[in-house]
């Protein structure tokens, strides 16, 4: 088997999509930890922990699953490097070696290495997941990968760690002990412990066979001229506003049980949010056109914020999605809408993504996700969306959220309901601009307008 040689594997790792720090280069690339997974001659499988090292002093920790085949001719999907008449390549693109993977569940399997071990575990009642699983990989994801696994189900595999449980095991697990039926139930997972850190590296859920992505969805509605879909998100909005009830109701489980804001929760939120604010415009693009709208309107929006930050949050805490939006839900031929991935927004600390916050962020979540999907038909069909299409959206998915909300979860009143969340969608539009900035400039223009709308809009009483 090839070596495993840090420059080569460096090289590679910095250019997958996974790979969180793209705006900059590791100054060292460094093999922290090898279990071996499978000791084949022909097909060994490595589970290796990769540190990325900053001249910083910041470093980041991946999981990689390292195989090793032949070299052949022809050029085969994820070589890392080539040498001695083999291949190292990511294990996780090849079925056979995503199967050796998945067997390990059923076994509750345990894997030493030299700083700590791998485990495996079942949730309490699922089913075995079989001998000689069909695994097949699901496609391009952003910031993890994952394989369907005889087409039942999921098994993703988190590539950037941090130690502590992942919020998708914890949000997962919770979720399916309550009985909440709109996610894929979670089936295991696999973690880390040792030396290094505690971590978990990926979990085990349902596979919704035959749905639609929610955003993929939105765009060919928008496309078609289909309004069914504005009565759907209505009920896509009772399914949030049913998760979070679900969320906000345990009284034993200190991680899961709701919080009453402290007094300065709102001045805390807001001067994080105007921190953002100033830290963004300072690099905005001074030439383009798309930014024009909103280039010197910093200390405005920074005065708008702090116009609505004197009165307190009210409701509760609770855990919530993090990162919601269209493209983490599914809607299944019934009807009936599927949640996914609960894992945060990737760009946040995770100790910051387990934290508890106001239900309303997951809500100013999606309705900027309405926003984006009315200008991306533009963008990416040429198929501008009606001009009513987005505040539609928003009625009908509010509409659904307040009547399945536990209003105690709330702020008392509407108008308090509105300012909060109004500096919720703030906040996502902020990050949106300097994430469309920084990656794609040509979206710029839709924060860019969001921001420019909640300018213009009357305060909330």
């Amino acid at each position: 088997m090839a070596a495993v040689d840090a420059q080569f594997l460096g090289s590679w790792l910095v250019e997958q999509r996974w790979f969180a720090s793209k705006s900059r280069d590791p100054s060292a690339v460094n093999l922290l930890e090898t279990l071996t997974l499978r000791a084949s001659e022909d097909q060994p499988l490595v589970l290796a922990l990769v540190e990325a090292r900053f001249a910083t002093g910041t470093h980041e920790l991946y999981q990689v699953l390292l195989g090793a085949r032949r070299q052949t001719a022809s050029e085969e999907e994820g070589t890392i490097h080539e040498a001695g008449g083999w291949e190292l390549y990511d294990a996780v693109v090849d079925p056979e070696q995503g199967g050796v993977l998945a067997g390990f569940f059923d076994g509750g399997g345990e894997i030493d290495g030299e700083h700590g071990c791998v485990r495996f575990h079942r949730t309490e009642g699922a089913p075995p997941l079989g001998a000689h699983p069909r695994v097949r990989p699901m496609g391009a994801e952003q910031s993890n990968s994952s394989v369907i696994v005889d087409d039942k189900y999921v098994l993703k595999v988190f590539r950037r760690l941090e130690a502590g449980d992942n919020p998708e095991l914890e949000m997962l697990s919770y979720l399916t002990e309550q009985g909440f039926e709109n996610i894929a139930r979670l089936q295991g997972w696999y973690d880390y412990s040792g030396e290094l850190m505690d971590a978990t590296l990926g979990v085990v859920q349902d596979y919704v066979a035959d749905a639609t992505d929610g955003w993929d969805l939105a765009l060919r509605a928008i496309g078609a001229g289909d309004d069914a879909l504005i009565d759907s998100l209505r009920d896509l909005g009772a399914v949030t506003g049913d998760m979070h009830r679900v969320l906000g109701s345990s009284g034993s489980n200190p991680s899961f049980s709701p919080d009453q804001p402290s007094e300065d929760a709102l001045a805390l939120l807001t001067a994080t949010i105007d921190e953002q604010i100033e830290r963004v415009w300072v690099d905005l693009p001074q030439n383009d056109p798309a930014v024009e709208p909103i280039l010197h309107r910093g200390q405005e929006i920074r005065d708008r914020l702090q116009s609505m930050s004197h009165v307190g949050v009210g409701g509760r805490q609770i855990r919530h999605h993090g990162d919601f939006h269209l493209g983490q839900t599914l809607a299944r031929p019934d009807g009936r809408w599927v949640i996914l991935d609960f894992e945060g927004e990737p760009a946040r600390a995770l100790r910051d993504r387990r934290r508890k916050r106001s239900p309303l962020r997951d809500v100013a979540g999606m309705l900027r996700s309405f926003a984006y999907a009315a200008s991306a038909s533009e963008l990416l069909h040429a198929k501008p969306a009606p001009r009513d299409w987005e505040q539609r959206a928003r009625a009908a998915f509010l509409e659904g959220y307040y009547e399945h909300v536990d209003a105690a979860l709330l702020p008392a009143g509407q108008a308090a309901i509105d300012k909060l969340l109004t500096i919720f969608e703030l906040e996502k539009a902020v990050y949106e601009l300097r994430y469309e900035v920084e990656n794609r400039p040509e979206w710029v223009r839709i924060p860019v307008a969001g921001i420019a709308r909640l300018l213009e809009e009357p305060l909330p009483a």
